[in-house]
């Protein structure tokens, strides 16, 4: 399937992700200006569960319709402001039905060529770059099997499959578990059905396993297995090795960019920063203000060695914070 056409779907809203959707459509174009995909930028609509319009305007609008980007807009019916990751979920319908898709976080950036990488789009899968972060077992509780059984049986799903014989028994890592920061499927209306069905079962009807675990903030990221698993995928192969690799790069924020990714993908926000068609909208943010043109992004580069990073993110958090170097 390598060559085919896909869509490509973020998330933008008016504050942080407009400015991440900046970055990640100027980094696209940069990277890969002949790609054979479209780049979808998805807007909760006005509604009861946002405050005010969430939607993208102005300057960073314009722009992002210059990079190429096409808006669509969605309702969001059952999360909102309470539960933003549920936008993924929910915004996967304004996507054109049957037509193969991957979707990003919005604070990710494209450091080499997608049309690299041969995309089998009919096998489902996702981000394996995560922490063991869901479930947290009790001590006199149900381990990680029993709760992830419990979650399979729930849906008629065959748990055995999915495990991963290699890892020994009540390790994280044994149980199939995903980041949300990057998936892909070829339908985002069978897709996010299918997610938006199994989201909404587990918060109305967890099975009793769940019950000393926390749903939130995880929820997008216990149900994605169990959606890929359904569909007849699960961990990707070697040939996706470039995504959370030298070909995209989920920051989450730019203090830990500058902390603990490559020189390309720092590379990437300084090229794009720096570049005047987009110095008017970046120039609004705070954290590209701050790091990039005011230079402390490489003070907080200069703090640490990539080779031999802390064991912990919250320990690179508290360093570069102790320094006052934090922005947001």
């Amino acid at each position: 399937m390598a060559g085919q056409p896909f869509n490509i779907f973020i998330i933008g809203q008016s504050g942080r992700l407009q400015y991440e959707a900046v970055m990640f459509a100027a980094s696209l174009q940069r990277t890969d200006p002949d790609l054979n995909a479209r780049l979808y930028i998805g807007e909760p609509a006005p509604g009861r569960l946002w405050d005010g319009d969430p939607r993208i305007s102005g300057d960073a609008r314009a722009l992002l319709q210059e990079l190429g980007a096409t808006f669509v807009e969605f309702e969001a019916k059952q999360f909102g402001k309470n539960y933003p990751q549920g936008n993924k979920i929910e915004g996967l319908r304004a996507l054109p039905k049957g037509e193969p898709f991957i979707v990003f976080d919005t604070d990710t950036l494209i450091t080499g060529p997608l049309s690299s990488i041969p995309f089998n789009f009919a096998r489902p899968t996702a981000s394996m770059r995560r922490e063991g972060s869901w479930p947290v077992p009790e001590l006199y509780g149900p381990g990680y099997a029993g709760i992830w059984k419990s979650l399979y049986d729930r849906f008629g799903l065959d748990f055995d499959s999915s495990v991963d014989p290699a890892q020994p028994d009540e390790y994280w890592r044994r149980y199939l578990y995903f980041s949300a920061s990057w998936f892909l499927h070829s339908c985002p209306h069978e897709f996010g059905d299918r997610f938006l069905t199994y989201a909404l079962e587990i918060i109305a009807n967890p099975p009793e396993e769940l019950a000393c675990q926390t749903l939130w903030p995880w929820l997008d990221q216990i149900t994605l297995p169990l959606v890929i698993h359904s569909l007849g995928g699960g961990r990707p192969g070697p040939e996706l090795d470039g995504l959370d690799g030298d070909i995209s790069c989920h920051y989450r924020h730019l203090p830990l960019l500058y902390a603990q990714e490559s020189d390309a993908a720092v590379q990437a926000v300084e090229d794009v920063a720096n570049t005047q068609r987009f110095k008017k909208v970046l120039r609004e943010y705070k954290p590209v203000k701050t790091l990039v043109y005011q230079g402390k992004g490489q003070k907080i580069r200069a703090m640490f060695n990539r080779n031999d990073l802390p064991p912990r993110e919250q320990m690179i958090r508290n360093a570069i914070k102790r320094e006052g170097l934090w922005a947001r």
